[in-house]
């Protein structure tokens, strides 16, 4: 009887943690944390200590519910570096509250609706000659292009931004970490 037990309790390890293995091999590290896949997009974006300004701001847009929603939804994500690098004062102004519609406009204008991988992006790059144009859902496009390897995405500004980690799959889509904030002319 305790032979069969002992069997018992080594499948059900071996079991175990093979679909640790598998779950660990689907994550990608953003900012120190781990993203997984069976969370959305708020659940592991707040785990990043490289995206702290970003989910500060989501937060203040009242955008959370909407990117924990079942999407799906394709965001470029830009680093606590890239909101640094815009003019002195601009993250501030955008959090305050009279500035929220600016503020949603902001950001809405890094998310697609529909889940674009790293794949689908090049691909329509390659089909459209060297670019492609995306609808984003400020209602506002940008254009996707490659710079060799990388994929890099220009906004209605001019401000072109490299995604430097592609493909943070989550529950409701995707993350590409970008190095630039993306700016509507709007």
């Amino acid at each position: 009887m305790k032979k069969l037990q002992l069997l018992s309790l080594l499948s059900f390890l071996f079991i175990a943690t093979s679909g640790i293995a598998q779950n660990s091999k689907d994550t990608k590290m953003v900012g120190g944390a781990e993203m997984y896949p069976a969370k959305n997009i708020v659940e592991n974006a707040v785990n990043s200590k490289d995206h702290t300004t970003l989910v500060a701001a989501v937060k203040a847009a009242e955008l959370v519910d909407v990117l924990s929603s079942d999407g799906p939804f394709t965001v470029f994500a830009p680093t606590n570096k890239a909101f640094e690098a815009l003019p002195e004062g601009t993250v501030e102004t955008l959090l305050k509250e009279e500035n929220k519609s600016k503020l949603q406009s902001v950001l809405t204008y890094h998310v697609l609706a529909g889940d674009f991988k790293a794949a689908d992006i090049v691909k329509a790059i390659k089909k459209g000659n060297g670019k492609a144009t995306f609808k984003t859902v400020s209602g506002a496009d940008i254009t996707a292009m490659m710079d060799g390897k990388n994929v890099k995405v220009k906004d209605a500004a001019g401000n072109v931004a490299t995604v430097t980690i592609a493909d943070v799959n989550q529950s409701n889509g995707v993350i590409h970490v970008i190095d630039t904030v993306l700016l509507p002319t709007k």
